[in-house]
């Protein structure tokens, strides 16, 4: 099968330059400005398109095995490829948990089964996924597992974290950690902010995450573990992480778009606005945005979180937490930070496309000759507004809904396999 995309403007890591691309038995094979047609299967004419190396997401919630009446991998890995993403990593809260090689061979086989894009599952850290007691296995997974994380639970014994940290370190796999002190939450659920005190909620402090992250910032420190916090969402956060770097720890992490893009002044009485963490100060935000520039935040991840529509039907105190975010994800980074002039197109792609693949040892990044044809094509011209009827995902809720947006995934090849079009 040999497929060309004539006329696009290809990334090529510092820049983009106007090139045609032969794909040949799922692998990059030529690179040039004038290949011909002839003899070629299928042809895409890309003038004035963007082509760029897939999006990887390295925290979403795909809730199978256990919850398909969420999400299923082949509906969340559809509304990813939609989105751009040729990666995704799932996870491990699901049923069964997978934190033994029986458990996460379940989820392995059904990913073989029902996934059109590539999907590198996590397995947990403790069994059971409970934050503390029994650790798993980790050299017993290293080969099946993308990294351990307990996402939805932080680790609270700093002994259990310690061991954990020791025993990946060992095994060069990475710890991605959900950073919640549980003794502080007090029942909260959206930011202990204005809004939560003038419409009477109950609020998550913002030490409840930058306490735990400091803590581990010094175990990382302590055992050389490569040590990845998730989803980070306060001032205090970015400034840890930070002075971790700057002292030689081996720390990376993530944000979401709407920690970008919105504060708790944007909150309504809607469960499409709950996610963990919740949405920080518009103070926050911005040092949230101050780390995208200096680089002490490497990727962009959604935590692409479905729920059913009963579930978040409830209003903030009621709702489950999670919003969903993979087809929303680069159109409205595009739109609120590029378009802006807060960043470029190719800081963009670092941050989505190159970054996670160096964290998490994936493979691509790079449009080359030999390379595997994981691509996304791109057109910054497009304009949309997010109406969640369109979603691929079964979850419906994100705080984008209604917003005008420009920029848009047209096309998603993922081993020089077409998975997703919309030319």
């Amino acid at each position: 099968m040999t497929t060309l995309i004539k006329g696009a403007f290809v990334y090529m890591g510092a820049g983009f330059s106007k090139l045609d691309v032969l794909i040949t038995d799922g692998k990059i094979n030529t690179l040039g400005t004038s290949i011909s047609t002839n003899g070629v299967d299928a042809v895409f004419f890309a003038q004035d398109k963007y082509l760029i190396p897939g999006f990887v997401d390295v925290h979403i919630h795909l809730r199978e095995p256990g919850f398909s009446y969420k999400e299923t991998i082949r509906t969340g890995t559809l509304a990813a490829a939609k989105g751009g993403y040729t990666g995704v990593c799932p996870m491990p809260n699901i049923n069964p948990v997978p934190d033994s090689v029986e458990n996460i061979g379940i989820e392995l086989d059904l990913i073989k089964k029902d996934a059109v894009i590539n999907t590198y599952p996590f397995a947990s850290i403790t069994k059971g996924r409970k934050g503390r007691g029994e650790l798993v296995d980790f050299d017993a997974l290293k080969e099946l597992a993308v990294g351990f994380s307990d996402d939805g639970t932080g680790v609270q014994d700093e002994q259990d974290m310690r061991l954990a940290m020791e025993q990946c370190a060992k095994i060069g796999k990475v710890i991605s950690a959900h950073c919640e002190v549980n003794d502080l939450l007090h029942g909260g659920y959206i930011h202990d902010g204005e809004y939560c005190k003038a419409h009477g909620h109950k609020g998550i402090c913002s030490a409840s995450e930058y306490e735990q992250i400091e803590r581990d910032c010094n175990l990382a420190e302590e055992t050389g573990v490569r040590y990845h916090v998730c989803h980070i969402s306060t001032k205090e956060s970015v400034d840890i992480i930070r002075k971790a770097k700057a002292r030689g720890v081996n720390v990376t992490c993530e944000t979401g778009p709407h920690y970008l893009t919105m504060c708790d002044k944007d909150l309504q009485e809607d469960g499409r606005f709950k996610m963990n963490p919740p949405l920080r100060s518009e103070e926050d935000k911005q040092a949230l945005l101050k780390g995208i520039l200096d680089g002490t935040i490497d990727v962009i991840a959604t935590d692409h979180a479905p729920h059913s529509a009963e579930e978040k039907s409830k209003g903030l105190a009621g709702s489950a937490m999670g919003v969903v975010g993979l087809e929303t994800s680069f159109a409205v980074l595009y739109t609120k930070l590029v378009k802006s002039g807060f960043i470029t197109l190719e800081k963009l792609i670092e941050l989505m496309s190159v970054n996670p693949r160096k964290i998490f040892d994936l493979p691509g990044g790079e449009i080359k000759e030999g390379e595997v044809a994981d691509l996304a094509l791109l057109d910054l011209d497009a304009k949309w507004s997010v109406d969640p009827d369109d979603f691929l995902s079964m979850g419906r809720a994100t705080p984008f809904e209604g917003w005008q947006l420009q920029g848009k995934n047209i096309m998603t090849m993922c081993g020089g396999k077409v998975v997703y079009e919309a030319l």
